[in-house]
């Protein structure tokens, strides 16, 4: 060994690289890889478990999970939180440890958020073969489990060689660190080239600094994207998770103060603005507000800034109804910004707001148009404050009176976080977000049992933040295993346990095509055999409780207010359980629609109804060409 080398194992000098490297944005410096999560078997103990434990907690800290996908939730959260500037590694053992990844993995890709995935993996000397949990492929001997990983990552390697890994750890770096190229990226280890010896070079361990640019706009693109906005009458911007991640929320409201513009937001962009600004029309497409959407039908440009355009944006196609709509794109990714035929604006987001502020200057829109949208924004306001409203505090609360009293509760920069189930169209077209950070909806892939884990992601990244888990009864019990996490590491998560006996969400849903709520509640069999009979006598809350959460249990309206203000004054994890009301919904319909086939055929009334709406709601699909 040289003095220009270093003897480490492929599994230490991982760790050591990993430590060395940082983002930089603005001028502010973060350390790229902040923390390893990790559960360990035979195919990372004595690798990646060894190096984490010699390297000690100065140099990267451990994180101990109880579940891979959720530990791949947390570190997601995480990187969320703090606008994908910094991010933490998973690593797990072979075999189930593994392609337990892959959901998170999806997750984290769908949604452009950054995560280092570190499976084990089968020897790549195939010395002992098979060996335990090894998948045996009879055409191709160098396919693993891992391979499930591929599609739903956004770089992958094997690492057969130690001299391997460092080509590829430096892409790795650069995918993580890329905000056009982002997603969850895999590093599958051999488990003998873990533990294998080399002479790595010094220069592989210095601190290394991976800028974050910002792209300004083209001047060809930024002309004619002017052009277009001065040309429109109706323009309307929907702003989406870019406008987060890049942190151009100033841009954008001095953008729309300039110009008059309304803003709709997606699931990701809500909270772009302020809602009481006067130019938020909150939640767009088939969660939406009536004005957002009301606005979206008649507008004849929509400026679609950091957003991915999903089914629920576009209300499946049938949204965006004006004949002569266009569309214009700021997105730091072509392949978005190019979606429904728009023009682009390739760049990172607050530097084209600024770029076009700027070139707009003295442009507006009509008064009457901004009168139009307030007066609607006004009478949404009202919709919103009779959801809410909960006049008799005895009462057993609706799940829109829960969000009301938790409204009531949170500080400006509190988070709320929810993923899954009939939260999410609630939160969308109701919750008044106060703060850039303050609504966190994973809905790209809408994944039962994120909320938990990230939440605890998301508190190591802000610990003076005050955290909210919204999950219901379906959800909780998917993914509750990381309450231990939080009990073990003193983090406050507050968990708000809503109790409504089944899958709401997916029950209406099923109503509405056909399916009459088949397999969606959770009742004992009854004597035709259907799951119709009494609710399962199953405790939630002393579920939370038995994980080591202090428990606060509210039956009516009043109680749930005073146990969510002690819950957010608490310095422990702690749950706030309660039952909803669910025969008395005083949530508001969709305001737009969401393509989910029905039975072109059936024989069940339910199913004929359900295909002739569907029918008709289907005939106003576009094609935006």
């Amino acid at each position: 060994m040289s003095p220009s080398t270093v003897r480490l194992t492929v599994a230490q000098a991982l760790v050591r690289f990993l430590s060395a490297q940082y983002t930089e944005r603005d001028g502010v410096r973060h350390r790229l890889i902040a923390g390893t999560w990790g559960i360990f078997g035979h195919g990372n103990v004595a690798g990646l478990g060894q190096a984490l434990l010699q390297a000690g907690e100065d140099v990267m800290p451990y994180h101990q999970g109880r579940n891979e996908q959720s530990m791949v939730h947390a570190a997601v959260g995480y990187a969320r939180q703090l606008d994908r500037l910094s991010a933490q590694a998973v690593t797990t053992s072979i075999g189930p440890g593994a392609t337990n990844l892959v959901t998170g993995a999806a997750l984290a890709t769908i949604n452009r958020l950054p995560v280092l995935l570190l499976p084990g993996d089968y020897f790549a000397s195939h010395a002992p073969d098979p060996l335990l949990q090894q998948l045996e492929h009879p055409t191709e001997a160098d396919v693993s489990v891992n391979d499930t990983l591929r599609p739903v990552s956004r770089y992958f390697d094997r690492i057969t060689r130690p001299e391997a890994l460092i080509p590829s750890a430096l892409n790795a770096m650069r995918v993580l660190a890329d905000p056009a190229e982002t997603g969850a990226v895999t590093l599958a280890l051999p488990q003998d080239v873990q533990a294998e010896a080399y002479d790595w070079p010094q220069e592989f361990f210095a601190d290394r600094v991976w800028y974050v640019r910002r792209p300004a706009p083209d001047p060809v693109e930024l002309a004619a994207a002017v052009e277009a906005i001065r040309a429109a009458r109706r323009p309307l911007i929907v702003a989406g998770g870019g406008v987060h991640h890049s942190e151009a929320e100033a841009a954008l409201k001095a953008f729309v103060e300039a110009t008059g513009i309304p803003v709709s937001s997606t699931q990701a962009g809500k909270g772009s603005l302020r809602h009481d600004h006067p130019a938020d029309l909150g939640g767009i497409g088939h969660t939406g507000t009536s004005v957002s959407d009301d606005i979206a039908r008649a507008a004849d440009l929509v400026i679609g800034v950091g957003t991915r355009y999903t089914d629920f944006t576009t209300a499946s196609g049938t949204l965006f109804q004006n004949p002569d709509v266009r569309f214009l794109n700021l997105n730091i990714t072509g392949f978005d910004a190019h979606k429904l035929a728009a023009r682009t604006l390739v760049c990172d987001a607050r530097a084209g707001l600024t770029a076009l502020t700027e070139a707009l200057s003295g442009h507006r829109v009509e008064a009457a148009y901004e009168a139009e949208y307030r007066a609607g924004k006004e009478r949404w306001d009202a919709v919103v404050e009779a959801a809410y409203r909960a006049d008799d505090e005895t009462a057993v609360p609706t799940q829109t009176q829960v969000l009301g009293a938790l409204d009531a509760v949170v500080g400006d920069d509190d988070v709320v976080i929810n993923a899954a189930g009939s939260l999410p169209g609630d939160l969308h077209k109701l919750w008044r977000a106060r703060s850039p950070r303050q609504y966190h909806l994973e809905y790209g892939y809408s994944c039962m049992g994120y909320e938990i884990p990230a939440g605890i992601g998301i508190q190591q990244a802000a610990p003076d933040v005050a955290v909210w888990s919204l999950v219901g009864d379906g959800t909780y019990l998917m993914m509750p295993t990381e309450i231990v996490t939080a009990v073990q590491e003193g983090l406050p998560v507050n968990i708000v346990l809503i109790q409504n006996h089944g899958y709401a969400s997916i029950g209406g849903l099923s109503n509405e095509v056909g399916g009459e709520r088949f397999g969606t509640d959770y009742r004992y069999r009854a004597a035709d055999g259907t799951f119709s009979g009494a609710s399962l006598p199953v405790d939630l809350a002393a579920n939370a409780a038995s994980l080591g959460m202090d428990v606060l249990r509210a039956k009516t309206v009043g109680e749930l207010r005073e146990a969510l203000a002690k819950a957010r004054a608490s310095d422990r994890p702690t749950c706030v359980y309660v039952e909803t009301d669910i025969l008395n919904p005083t949530s508001p319909g969709p305001e737009a629609w969401w393509d989910v086939p029905v039975a072109e055929v059936a024989d069940r009334e339910a199913a004929v109804k359900a295909r002739e709406r569907y029918d008709r709601h289907v005939a106003g699909r576009r094609r935006h060409l």
